[in-house]
């Protein structure tokens, strides 16, 4: 559900990857940067190799992935589990594997 664990991401639907649709209903994979950015703030080793294929594959650009966390940062405050200084810093470390 977007916006659960992190803010929304500013266009987060138009980056929603279509899959299928059955009928009258249309099924998409979420938004693959907010993806990257909910497994580098949990941060758990197979997040972290998730989100490392994920920029090997191209499937996200990390100058973007810095972007849009940036544009979400300041709101960081609305969500206590957070740490912004963790999640920032665990960002310019995977801005570092490129």
């Amino acid at each position: 559900m977007p916006g659960r664990l992190i803010p929304e991401l500013p266009g987060w639907r138009d980056r929603s990857l279509f899959i299928e649709r059955h009928a009258v209903v249309s099924f998409f994979h979420y938004d693959p940067y907010a993806q990257a950015l909910a497994k580098i703030e949990r941060g758990h080793l197979q997040d972290t190799q998730d989100v490392a294929a994920m920029i090997d594959t191209e499937l996200i650009a990390v100058s973007r992935l810095t972007e849009l966390f940036k544009d979400i940062q300041s709101s960081l405050y609305r969500y206590p589990a957070v740490n912004p200084q963790t999640l920032a810093a665990a960002v310019d470390a995977i801005a570092g594997y490129q």
